[in-house]
């Protein structure tokens, strides 16, 4: 059985087309930048194209935020509105999972992450995203925790009240129904 994560080429010309329509639509997300070069990359990567997918079919609405002249990549970010719903109700990550004795979430944000090939935003990334738009104005969404922080068994996250992006704590197992997390992918 092959684990490569691909599409049909079917599915590859939806994500594609789906992608293009949102990038057309917002266009202060990514001054400067050519759809014509970034489908050229994803068209050159099924396995990126693959991956947001996925974040496409969690309902994250992934959309280009930026280029990265040093690495030649461009970076996507998730940009719906709210915390993408089809990631919510996680906790942090394996470790808090394995914790939990019962009324165990159906998996942690950081597998997730793993398993759909993109990683979580970090809070540098988070406040860059609220740089952009307005997110999370009724959800929120786990953040890359710093070491020393999970360690104890803590967990942050953040969301965007009163014009203001706020960092919380909480522990690595809870786990809401408004809270998800927003990944990132680098093609």
């Amino acid at each position: 059985m092959s684990t490569k994560k691909t599409l049909s080429p079917d599915n590859q010309q939806l994500i594609l087309e789906t992608l293009k329509i949102r990038f057309e639509k917002y266009p202060d997300r990514h001054e400067n930048i050519s759809w014509k070069d970034v489908q050229m990359k994803l068209e050159s990567d099924p396995e990126k194209l693959w991956s947001l997918s996925e974040m496409e079919r969690t309902e994250g609405e992934p959309d280009v935020v930026g280029y990265d002249h040093q690495t030649k990549e461009y970076l996507f970010f998730d940009c719906s509105a709210e915390s993408p719903k089809g990631r919510r109700s996680l906790c942090y990550d394996r470790k808090a999972l394995e914790s939990r004795k019962e009324n165990k979430p159906a998996n942690s944000a950081m597998d997730l992450a793993n398993q759909m090939g993109i990683e979580i935003l970090n809070e540098k990334q988070y406040r860059n995203l609220q740089s952009i738009g307005d997110f999370d104005l009724k959800t929120s969404s786990w953040i890359k925790t710093p070491d020393d922080i999970r360690k104890l068994g803590g967990a942050v996250f953040c969301d965007k009240r009163y014009k203001t992006v706020f960092l919380y704590h909480n522990g690595a197992e809870s786990y809401y129904a408004a809270r998800g997390f927003r990944g990132f992918l680098k093609v």
